[in-house]
């Protein structure tokens, strides 16, 4: 019989003895590699998803976001999904369908395979990051997700377990966390609303941190502060032939001129831009000026005029104007209310107009009231230039087919001496007096003032000075600011 075992000495057991299970062992801190606790665990393995079921695995080995329960998924019926998958010991689980979701952030889980026998929603790092353009930084304590362009701490999870989880901030272990950063919405406004462009420099300079890098809603603050109309489209279209189509437009005077104009109709022809100006002392007039301009085209040209492109006026849109037209045939195209930019080509021929009589009053220091009298020298002048709508040529060659002379212009109020010998009094009276060349007519003066204009009937012959004009050599010089135009 042998005696007592000596200390710490080891017999082997029994063969019967591996096959009986081991007695409990008492109760000792939790180690991983306890044989006794792994054979519990390895006892209750089962494919029941975990209470944390909402929680998920951060995998760099998965191809694919995994999912076991289907609720936590949009499915979508339409795609295509394989029907297993193969986990680490070779074994296969059936998949049986696929969706997307998205977590708080937001982040986005795209092609999420739902398969129920799966113990741990898998989340693949590779696709996580690709669909939502961040990076995952794994340290001791959790994972990091980070902006891939700011590097700005989107998300942070501390992981207690021996996996790294991502658990929703709405969990009750409180372990995940949303890294507080403005949205783009938010900087929109504390910045005083600016443009798009500017938001988006700021964030790549990392001067800014935003939760995503745009936001295509539509701010009604800037909509009300900064709503501007969309840009015009420039029109090139031109009619092929003379007078099929003409534009109008009337302007109003902020003087009136010393024949009593306040108005002065323009009408352009599309083809050959000739254009016409017509000076008026009422808005009424442009209606019957308008249909005796209609009778001289076709009396001098032989041409009927199909198209009138006009405002919305009531100098246009009235029910006399639009019988003459319907009576006529004539196609009416106004602008829409408060769109002067649709009826440009009339618009910029006022501009041009105005340019070019400003100019001439201010060459001659003639008061502003006689400023039909430039009107008349500046259309007539206009006519005869070079304009690139017509590839440097004249609209007066346009219209008419011959070249224009130019020997016979003179300088628009220069110094002119008018031959008066049928209209004097008496012999000894003066056979001709100091006037300024108003181009259609010559205007007296005498001092600081201005008498009516002489009868174009007494004119024989005219001594003109191009160099020279009376109003500021027969009185004080007018000062700029008093030719309001």
């Amino acid at each position: 019989m042998a005696g007592p075992a000596a200390p710490g000495a080891y017999y082997p057991p029994a063969p019967a003895a591996f096959y009986q299970p081991p007695a409990p062992a008492p109760p000792s801190a939790w180690s991983p590699w306890d044989p006794q606790v792994l054979a519990n665990t390895f006892s209750t393995v089962s494919l029941t998803p975990s209470p944390s079921a909402s929680d998920w695995v951060v995998d760099s080995g998965a191809s694919s976001h995994i999912a076991s329960n289907s609720g936590m998924v949009t499915l979508s019926p339409s795609s295509s999904f394989p029907s297993s998958i193969v986990v680490g010991n070779g074994a296969t689980l059936p998949v049986m369908g696929t969706g997307y979701s998205t977590l708080p952030g937001p982040f986005h889980l795209n092609n999420v395979l739902v398969a129920p026998n799966i113990i741990k929603n898998l989340l693949s790092v590779r696709q996580f990051t690709t669909d939502n353009l961040v990076s995952i930084e794994f340290d001791p304590l959790g994972i990091s997700v980070k902006d891939l362009r700011t590097r700005n701490v989107l998300l942070r999870c501390n992981s207690s377990g021996p996996l790294y989880t991502l658990q929703l901030p709405s969990s009750s272990s409180g372990s995940c966390a949303l890294v507080a950063t403005p949205s783009p919405t938010t900087w929109h406004r504390r910045l005083g609303h600016p443009g798009k462009a500017a938001l988006q420099r700021l964030a790549q300079t990392s001067s800014i941190v935003c939760s995503k890098p745009d936001d295509n809603s539509i701010c009604h603050a800037c909509q009300l502060g900064r709503h501007v109309r969309l840009p015009f489209t420039s029109s090139l279209s031109r009619a092929i032939k003379n007078f099929d189509l003409i534009h109008c437009d009337l302007w109003t005077s902020p003087v009136i001129s010393v024949s009593g104009f306040k108005y002065y109709l323009v009408i352009i022809d599309d083809c050959s831009h000739f254009v016409w100006t017509f000076p008026l002392r009422l808005k009424s007039d442009t209606f019957p000026v308008l249909s005796n301009f209609f009778a001289f085209v076709l009396t001098q040209f032989g041409c009927v005029i199909k198209a009138v492109q006009c405002d919305n006026g009531r100098e246009f849109d009235n029910s006399a104007s639009r019988a003459f037209f319907l009576a006529k045939g004539v196609s009416l195209r106004m602008s829409c209310p408060y769109t002067s930019q649709q009826n440009g080509k009339a618009e910029r021929m006022i501009r041009t107009i105005n340019n070019t009589t400003r100019t001439l009053l201010f060459q001659a220091s003639m008061p502003s009231s006689y400023w039909a009298d430039a009107l008349a020298t500046a259309t007539h002048l206009i006519n005869r230039l070079p304009t690139k709508t017509l590839h440097m040529s004249t609209p007066f060659f346009a219209l008419h087919g011959t070249l224009p002379s130019y020997h016979d212009l003179r300088t628009f109020g220069c110094s002119c001496y008018p031959n008066l010998t049928a209209t004097t009094p008496h012999k000894l009276a003066p056979r001709s007096t100091l006037c300024a060349l108003a181009t259609l007519r010559i205007t007296r003066v005498i001092g600081a003032l201005t008498l009516p204009p002489i009868r174009s009937s007494s004119l024989t012959t005219l001594s003109s000075t191009k160099q020279r004009f009376p109003f500021p050599s027969v009185g004080p010089p007018l000062h700029p600011l008093n030719l309001i135009f």
